[in-house]
């Protein structure tokens, strides 16, 4: 592999891991409560599901990811899982032992699983995969499906992966100067921001039931 293509796929990686949506919310709002590990964890999820998808694209199956009624149902799984979780969110901002009493009963108790769910059912990131990942191997002066060609299209992944240990070590680091309360300010601010996707997401999929 050329030092270029993995520097580019590494530079990709990162602009699909950095930005502010749902999956860094989330792994924000774990890390300050439970550290490197769930942090960690939430997202390794997302990358699995990062994984899925390159994997569909890769092999021919962007146009199966475009048909209608699939958009439309992960527009509403996305934002049912959004909503949910914002709501624990805020819930553990107003209740906070009995938020702790209570969390084997969580519905997403399992960091990984939530990554996941929240990245496989996420509109920003079918767009990101489909568009931009896709556009890149249509640009490409001939198209592989090699073992060695899928294994580097995967190095997409190595940025993700460089980024959620960077803010994973940070969130981990940080809550040790952190308080109690400005972690439970995080997650009321997190809750509302994930609730706010949630919404988005779900007028997306009424409109194109609409159209």
């Amino acid at each position: 592999m050329e030092k270029y293509t993995l520097l580019q796929n590494i530079l990709l990686g990162l602009s699909l891991a950095a930005p502010i949506g749902p999956v860094n919310l989330e792994i924000i709002k774990r890390g300050l409560k439970s550290g490197f590990k769930q942090a960690f964890l939430t997202g390794a999820g997302a990358m699995s599901a990062d994984a899925t998808y390159l994997t569909l694209i890769f092999f021919g199956l962007a146009a199966f990811l475009n048909i209608a009624p699939l958009k439309i149902i992960l527009g509403f799984l996305g934002s049912f899982v959004l909503v949910y979780l914002g709501l624990m969110s805020i819930r553990e901002f107003f209740h906070k032992k009995a938020i702790t009493e209570n969390e084997p009963r969580r519905l997403f108790k399992n960091s990984y699983a939530a990554g996941y769910v929240i990245t496989i059912s996420c509109p920003i990131t079918i767009v990101w995969w489909t568009g931009i990942f896709g556009a890149l191997l249509a640009s490409q002066a001939e198209t592989q499906t090699s073992l060695s060609a899928y294994l580097s299209c995967l190095t997409i992944l190595l940025g993700c992966f460089i980024w959620v240990i960077f803010i994973s070590a940070a969130l981990h680091w940080g809550k040790k100067i952190i308080t109690d309360k400005f972690v439970r300010f995080i997650s009321l601010i997190a809750g509302f921001f994930l609730i706010g996707f949630g919404i988005y997401f779900f007028w997306r999929a009424i409109g194109l039931i609409i159209n």
